[in-house]
């Protein structure tokens, strides 16, 4: 009995002695399979040259789940050319924080979890996104030259990288997922706004007012192409033709057409969002002011930048036509552009501009080298000048939102919780001023309190 229990702690003793060791023996070996070499395919990704590719596999911080499928089983990376992120608009949506989820999707569609060879015919594989990809061999007829593709993109360079762990293969285009695609085409903002290419403004002849038309090629010395009763100035009983209705035949100004395309500049000239935004969901600004336009009409529409259309409080957007009181005091009904504005107000100093929030005017002058709208609070500096300029609208981007006077007060006695104390300041004559110099001058100027 006695040699059993010593057998037995003998036994205790060495299980709590070898516990640990085999412990961190297994951790450890754990660590170095999960450890990857120089030779991985990743690190060959990372230095190849399709940086585009590389750089985005970063972002989406998939390195570490990359890592465990390749020390898992061997990978296939189909690696898009550096052109096929040419599209802004796309990149810019899946290099948003909020559409990291889109990104990592793309990027593992173009991976797939086993090692295809340029050799292998064609297949149905599964990507890491989950969805599948066809690999086909393709036979030009007229060349008999074998192309082989995937989803429709060809593999321009098949074998481009190869490594223990993985291959890579250069592919012409992106592999889209329809998920991806989909969630692209709802995040796009004012989807149906087309560009469409600015035209300019017709000319009009002033002395016939009729549209002038190019004049063709004529030799030297041959007779002037306009008869000599048209170089005479028009008599009383000539008036103005009226400018083409929206239903003209001849449909001179297509309005709706250069709103839409005054809308897009803005969204693609950035920091504007807010004002397109209101212009074509919020209000149906944008179809008047194409009405307008298609009537004959111009248009300056000082905009104010998202920064300060953020400013804007619930209680001046909540009441019913709000939104539309606000914008109408920032369309004024003429043609101005930062020249036109700067030199009136050099020339003129205070320039009062009508709006079509009749009647209230917007106050131009000059300030620090700009032109500057408004008083007080409520004055905002051109900011940026001449964003579109097409000749029957033009766009002015300024860094405030402004109010009519009042409209200013108001919100400054809300601020304050009192009201403004208007100090009155009094203003000396000519003459006094003349009459307290001479008193001045004999050491009597302290004597009057009008001339303290």
């Amino acid at each position: 009995m006695a040699m059993d229990a010593i057998t037995i702690i003998h036994a205790i003793f060495t299980i709590l002695f070898f516990l640990p060791i085999t412990t961190f023996s297994i951790s450890s070996l754990s660590q170095s399979q999960s450890q990857i070499n120089s030779n991985s395919i990743l690190v060959a990704l990372l230095d190849s040259h399709y940086t585009e590719l590389a750089e985005l596999v970063e972002k989406a911080m998939l390195l570490q789940k990359l890592e465990d499928t390749v020390s898992a089983h061997n990978i296939t990376i189909f690696a898009p050319k550096n052109q096929a992120f040419f599209d802004p608009d796309f990149k810019r949506f899946l290099l948003e924080p909020r559409n990291l989820n889109s990104l990592q999707t793309l990027l593992m569609s173009h991976i797939i979890p086993t090692r295809i060879g340029s050799k292998t015919g064609s297949a149905r594989h599964r990507t890491l996104a989950g969805d599948h990809h066809h690999l086909r061999l393709q036979t030009n007829s007229t060349t008999t030259d074998t192309q082989w593709t995937v989803d429709g993109a060809c593999i321009t360079h098949p074998d481009a990288v190869t490594r223990p762990d993985g291959v890579i293969h250069g592919i012409d285009h992106l592999l889209v997922p329809r998920s991806v695609q989909d969630d692209f085409n709802r995040r796009r903002s004012l989807r149906s706004i087309s560009a469409v290419k600015p035209e300019g403004a017709p000319e009009v002849d002033p002395r016939t007012h009729r549209l002038k038309k190019p004049v063709p090629p004529s030799n030297p010395g041959s007779q002037p192409a306009l008869p000599i009763s048209d170089a005479l100035a028009p008599g009383p009983a000539i008036s103005p033709a009226p400018a083409p209705g929206p239903g003209g035949p001849h449909h001179h100004f297509n309005g709706e057409a250069q709103v839409k395309d005054f809308i897009q500049t803005l969204l693609h000239y950035g920091g504007y969002n807010e004002m397109a935004d209101i212009l074509v969901n919020l209000t149906s600004l944008a179809t008047e002011m194409g009405r307008l336009v298609s009537e004959g009409y111009v248009l300056t529409v000082l905009a104010p930048n998202d920064e300060a259309m953020a400013k804007l409080t619930t209680d001046q957007l909540s009441e019913p036509g709000s939104p539309e009181q606000i914008m109408y005091y920032h369309l004024i009904p003429e043609y101005q552009t930062e020249e036109s504005m700067y030199n009136s107000v050099r020339r003129f100093g205070k320039v009062h501009y009508d709006t079509l929030r009749v009647p209230h005017k917007v106050v131009a002058q000059e300030a620090d080298g700009s032109v500057k709208f408004g008083d007080g609070d409520g004055s905002a500096y051109l900011f940026d000048p001449d964003i579109y300029t097409d000749g029957r609208i033009s766009v002015q981007g300024i860094d405030g939102v402004l109010l009519p006077l009042e409209e200013v007060k108001d919100v400054t006695r809300v601020k304050t919780g009192q009201p403004a104390k208007v100090v009155v300041k009094q203003r000396r004559g000519k003459l006094m001023e003349a009459t307290c110099w001479m008193l001045g001058t004999i050491g009597q100027h302290s004597s009057f309190t009008s001339c303290q």
